[in-house]
């Protein structure tokens, strides 16, 4: 079944790039197999070499202070600062822009074919001849084929499982002659919110120095300002590493056909020799197998719906992407690990749609690596609620591995990220119920429920329980001065702060009467002629034109999560019928199908899940490659992958207390939909 959506692009095509990786590296090439034309891919799926360690902060020169970004608001009779984009003055203006640029993620170099013609003039990307570029999912291998002026080159290329570090081979009569040689270049940082990640243009402003480490071996050491890594390169046979220009080096065979390298990336690299390409090759033929063998399969093939073959190749691929890109050890950002949005950082109201699928599909152990990383910004967070005057922690929303929370005048408002660590560490909990898992997050979980419980604002009887401004809900356009008791924020405040209280129980801890005071003073959802409105009081919620724009968010209310008590299904069936019929869809993002899909499912209305999630809408497009394409600005979407795979897995295995087969697919006989290894939702 994955073989039958193994890839080949058979012309060059800027959005069809293909990558290899292990979820904390990747590296990405273009239709050489390597990253030979970088610059005319700059536009299209970016040819990068991106990692969760490969940072860089330009110095803070002016000796900018966050809480220069400060606006503070009137919340329960005190002033709360918040880190927005409200400045006072030119130099708090360029405060907070040095704060949201500030860490950025490194596009760590280039590794790309150098191709001469016969009269020694370079090969364009026009010359290539009858390329075939291949990736083999069932054995992460990427091959590339093509002929210059008649003359055949073969490129082979793996990305080693457990070290950061790519193996290529590389075959062609072209070698002996010089007309073929492998370059690495490196570029300095750029403080753009969403760019490739290049700076060719200031080679004085960092420094590579090569160092011979043997006859087949050296290292590049990088600084880019105070922030240092390091590249080793190993080949084989007799070749020669040298220094052409700054930042430029070449790998040139003296002889034969062939050259074959490996390559680590590191903040350090010690001289022990890396695994040859064979030895590469064997890691990625174990550990794919590996993978796919103990992940969940959906097989598609004896349905008759025509629609069924394209639900098939995204689930495929986006299984494969969200391995190579989002499953390493922190939250990912966006564009993953080949290019950068808002500045190579993670949003972590994106970790649910990036990673809650992993424990469905059977790979729990990525939210065990990731929900660890909490752990290490936990004191930020306790400061940012402590400084706001909240009990517990206030997790960042757009966040570097730091975990300093951006300003934004939209991000530090949010509040639907505080939930997730919640539900991601109750599926883990759910895949090994064990004393170890619920010693190793119940701090998070408590100091997480403990913010959210306070943050709840009891009314004049004490009995009810409101979700207040500041806040900007899921659905950005509403205004945050005025924002109150969205319906997706509500419910899912109730069943985190109930799952809380489970955690306490099974540590024989008393349970929270907070906790029990707020989930159960939570007003239910606004709804005013039969449907839930965007937010409350919010009467205008289908009619006007802003209204309807951006996250259908009242849609996640049911879906995302369970069914609440306080959540009558007849109107959320209307909700979502009118939803469909009345939004501005080319306003929503790659999340939004699969979030619509799967409250159509948990309402037994599964052609309105089909439909939602296969809408024909810009946004829900996937390219060749399995990306989920936005728009000339993101041109990849992993969010979308990885809501895609959510949903396809609540749509087959269902839910807790779900007795209906397939409950996401019609049972017009067309959908003989075969499945194993997925866990049920909550």
């Amino acid at each position: 079944m994955v073989n039958r959506h193994n890839i080949t692009i058979e012309q060059p095509d800027t959005l069809a790039s293909l990558s290899v990786g292990n979820g904390d590296f990747a590296f990405t090439t273009d239709v050489t197999g390597l990253q030979t034309f970088y610059k005319e891919y700059e536009n299209g799926v970016t040819l990068g070499i991106q990692s969760n360690w490969g940072w860089h902060t330009f110095p803070n020169t002016e000796n900018y202070n966050v809480m220069q970004s400060a606006l503070y608001s009137e919340y329960r009779g005190r002033k709360v600062p918040y880190l927005a984009q409200s400045p006072k003055n030119e130099n708090d203006a360029r405060a907070i822009d040095y704060f949201r640029e500030n860490p950025q993620r490194l596009q760590l170099g280039v590794i790309r074919l150098v191709l001469k013609k016969a009269d020694g003039t370079e090969v364009k990307l026009v010359d290539i001849q009858n390329p075939k570029h291949q990736l083999n999912l069932w054995e992460g291998r990427i091959s590339s084929e093509f002929s210059v002026e008649g003359q055949p080159v073969k490129v082979e290329v793996f990305c080693h499982q457990k070290k950061d570090m790519v193996s290529a081979k590389i075959s062609s009569p072209l070698i002996k002659k010089g007309q073929l040689k492998v370059e690495w270049i490196f570029p300095y940082a750029v403080a753009v919110n969403t760019h490739s990640g290049y700076d060719f243009a200031s080679p004085d402003k960092h420094q590579s120095k090569l160092e011979k480490v043997g006859e087949n071996s050296a290292k590049i050491l990088r600084t880019l300002d105070n922030d240092h890594y390091q590249v080793k390169m190993d080949w084989v046979g007799q070749a020669e590493l040298a220094e052409t220009e700054k930042h430029h080096f070449v790998l040139s065979s003296k002889s034969g056909n062939l050259l074959e390298f490996s390559c680590l990336f590191a903040p350090e690299v010690t001289n022990e020799p890396l695994p040859a390409f064979a030895e590469t090759e064997t890691n990625n033929l174990e550990s794919w197998k590996k993978f796919w063998k103990t992940s969940g399969a959906v097989d598609f093939s004896a349905c008759t719906d025509p629609r069924a073959k394209e639900l098939e190749r995204r689930f495929v691929l986006s299984q494969y992407l969200t391995k190579i890109q989002n499953s390493g050890s922190i939250p990912p950002q966006e564009t993953g690990l080949v290019y950068n949005s808002w500045y190579g950082k993670a949003h972590l109201e994106m970790h649910w749609w990036h990673s809650a699928h992993f424990a469905n599909w059977g790979h729990p152990e990525v939210l065990d690596k990731q929900l660890e990383w909490y752990h290490t910004i936990y004191q930020k967070a306790l400061e940012t609620a402590q400084m706001q005057g909240f009990k517990g922690v206030r997790w960042p929303k757009m966040v570097g591995p730091e975990g300093q929370n951006s300003p934004s005048g939209v991000g530090s408002y949010l509040i639907w990220q505080q939930p997730h660590i919640i539900y991601m560490a109750e599926q883990l909990y759910r895949s090994n119920p064990s004393p170890e898992i619920l010693n190793k997050y119940k701090d998070l979980i408590f100091a997480t429920a403990d913010f959210m419980a306070d943050f709840a604002v009891p009314d004049s009887t004490g009995k009810v329980y409101n979700l207040l401004p500041p806040l900007i809900p899921a659905q950005e356009h509403w205004k945050r001065e005025t924002t109150m008791n969205p319906p997706f924020e509500l419910a899912y405040w109730h069943w985190a702060l109930g799952i809380a209280q489970e955690w306490h129980k099974r540590l024989n801890q008393p349970v929270d009467a907070h906790y029990d005071e707020v989930l159960n003073g939570l007003p239910a959802p606004y709804q005013e002629n039969g449907v839930y409105l965007g937010i409350a009081k919010a009467t205008d919620s289908y009619t006007n034109p802003k209204a309807i724009t951006d996250h259908p968010m009242v849609i996640g209310t049911v879906g995302m999560l369970p069914m609440w008590d306080k959540v009558d299904a007849e109107v959320m069936r209307a909700t979502l019928k009118k939803v469909m019929s009345n939004w501005d869809w080319p306003t929503t993002w790659g999340w939004d199908y699969p979030m619509v899909a799967m409250c159509a499912t948990r309402l037994n209305e599964p052609e309105i899940a089909l439909e939602a999630l296969l809408k024909d809408v810009q946004k829900n497009t996937y390219l060749k490659n399995g990306h989920n394409y936005q728009s000339p600005r993101l041109r990849i979407y992993l969010p979308g992958n990885g809501g895609f795979l959510k949903t396809i897995a609540l749509m087959c295995a269902g839910w807790e207390g779900c007795t209906v087969e397939n409950p996401g697919f019609p049972k017009d006989g067309k959908w003989n939909v075969k499945w194993e290894g997925l866990t049920k939702d909550f």
